[in-house]
């Protein structure tokens, strides 16, 4: 054996011992957050072509339980991603030091009903939770467009670009500022700043879950560009995975039997008469 194949052979013990003494966190827990890492494109079954955003989501720890005794709700802390102690402020750092944890470079809070079962430390395993046909909701920080027109803002059509009116073309139109009240109402649709805000995309269909490599891979896009931290949960619809229709398959014989049969049944009332 070289030493290569050595290390390789060490290393992939050493994660194996740690996997066994890290717990898990409980199955029902349908909550990740991960860094959007791209877009790319999946075959189904049918031989489709998917457009799918992939999602690096772990490994995610339990970091902290909230409960109504001590914190006036129930909720589940976790966190993703490595950071060196410097970049973290001094509320974040002392947390980290008391509890004896690494530190988190993400962080956040689902409430639950019941926090029994959950510890820090456990790990959310990614091929527990979710798997290919799952229905998901995906919250993140959408791309920032800074300050848009109208158009462009707003999907609104334009104007007519006839009769020389060439500086009518992108403008938002009437605002209707000169009706009872004099002023522009308040909402008022208009150019503004737009984007560099939370977003939640619902019901997005899982294709493929990495569960070695903590990736998950949805249908679609997701808010944010590459690199944005996401949450991913079990979505809040009511259809929580896909409907297979199952067809059910007749062999030639039956269906000739099937066929024979109705056309008797048919010709049954005309006998009669």
């Amino acid at each position: 054996m070289t030493e290569n194949q050595t290390n390789a052979a060490n290393a992939s013990a050493e994660k194996q011992a740690v996997a066994e003494t890290v717990k898990a966190a409980p199955s029902t827990f349908r909550f990740v957050i991960g860094e959007k890492v791209g877009m790319t494109q999946l075959f189904d079954e049918k031989g489709n072509l998917n457009a799918a955003s992939v999602v690096k989501a772990g490994p995610c720890r339990v970091v902290r339980v909230r409960t109504t005794e001590k914190d006036g709700y129930n909720a589940v802390c976790i966190g993703f991603g490595e950071v060196k102690e410097k970049s973290l402020n001094k509320p974040d750092l002392g947390f980290f030091k008391k509890t004896s944890q690494a530190p988190a470079a993400h962080m956040k809070e689902h409430k639950v009903a019941d926090v029994k079962g959950f510890e820090a430390g456990q790990v959310i395993n990614l091929g527990d939770i979710f798997k290919p046909g799952d229905y998901v909701d995906v919250r993140g920080r959408i791309k920032g467009r800074g300050f848009a027109g109208a158009m462009k803002r707003h999907g609104f059509k334009g104007q007519p670009a006839s009769h020389g009116a060439s500086d009518r073309e992108r403008a938002p139109g009437g605002l209707a500022s000169r009706r009872a009240l004099g002023k522009v109402l308040s909402g008022q649709r208009m150019a503004g700043h737009y984007g560099f805000v939370n977003q939640t995309v619902a019901k997005i269909e899982v294709l493929k879950v990495d569960a070695e490599n903590n990736l998950i891979f949805l249908k679609g896009s997701v808010p944010g560009a590459k690199g944005t931290i996401v949450s991913v949960l079990e979505t809040s619809k009511s259809k929580k995975r896909v409907t297979v229709v199952q067809t059910q398959k007749v062999s030639a014989s039956k269906a000739a039997n099937a066929a024979t049969a109705k056309k008797a049944a048919a010709a049954a009332p005309a006998a009669k008469k």
